[in-house]
């Protein structure tokens, strides 16, 4: 039986470097994402054109109906879960100073972010835990924060509070799952080359010009999706609740 992955917010960036990844390593693919079907036929088009067999769930991952849905098509279809990769986000639309923050913006940044990811893990995991390990392993759960998780900017503060919730809720579910033999890791992207960063691009232009990353270009999202890949294989059995940075060595402190 072949396994199956969902991937929340994986029509498109990260999200469906992601997707298609996993489904070159042999997975079926369920990707939860916000907009019609059509919005990302081009790259569901690359995912047929490449014989992985995908499915597509219009919904959001804030939404308890939509989660819910979002498993209960996946199991009906290809009768299994066998990995979660919590990618769906959002940045504040607004970027606001810290005293200028709005509870709005609070509450969407995280409500998405944080909220949708503790609760379509926990359903996940649930349905997991109904089904028989094929391998070593249960199932994978990799969570994408971001490096914000533990660097400051106090001009979208609501993103990196939800950023930080997902490294703790990481944990925490790592330690409850582990005894179950099903892992949770996270995966802390930088500076990525997507459309969310599109608007600073000259900001991180230059940064990187000045050296401030010890890599000394953009991330791409197939860097994010190799790291995922490998974690979803069998090839990190003796860890769990660990976290990757993948943002060109920018976590290095240096004098």
């Amino acid at each position: 039986m072949s396994k199956t992955a969902i991937v929340t917010g994986g029509g498109r960036g990260i999200g469906f470097a992601i997707a298609y990844q996993l489904g070159k390593d042999g997975y079926n693919i369920v990707i939860l994402g916000r907009s019609p079907e059509e919005s990302y036929r081009e790259n569901l088009n690359i995912l047929a054109k490449e014989g992985i067999n995908y499915l597509y769930v219009q919904g959001g991952v804030d939404k308890a109906e939509d989660r819910q849905r979002c498993v209960e098509e996946a199991v009906n279809k290809f009768q299994r879960i066998d990995v979660l990769v919590n990618n769906a986000g959002v940045a504040p639309k607004v970027r606001a100073d810290l005293l200028e923050m709005t509870e709005e913006s609070f509450d969407r940044v995280v409500g998405i972010n944080t909220k949708g990811t503790m609760f379509m893990t926990q359903l996940v995991a649930k349905q997991m835990l109904k089904q028989d390990a094929i391998g070593p392993k249960r199932g994978t759960i990799v969570n994408i924060s971001s490096c914000s998780a533990v660097v400051s900017s106090t001009n979208r503060g609501e993103y990196c509070v939800s950023k930080a919730g997902i490294s703790m809720l990481t944990k925490l579910y790592a330690d409850r799952l582990a005894g179950e033999g099903i892992y949770v890791y996270e995966v802390r992207p930088g500076v990525i080359e997507t459309e969310m960063t599109a608007a600073v691009k000259e900001k991180y232009d230059a940064l990187i010009a000045q050296g401030v990353f010890p890599i000394k270009r953009w991330g791409k999202p197939e860097d994010v999706a190799g790291v995922v890949s490998a974690l979803c294989s069998d090839k990190f059995l003796y860890s769990t609740g660990i976290y990757i940075d993948v943002d060109g060595g920018f976590h290095i402190q240096r004098l």
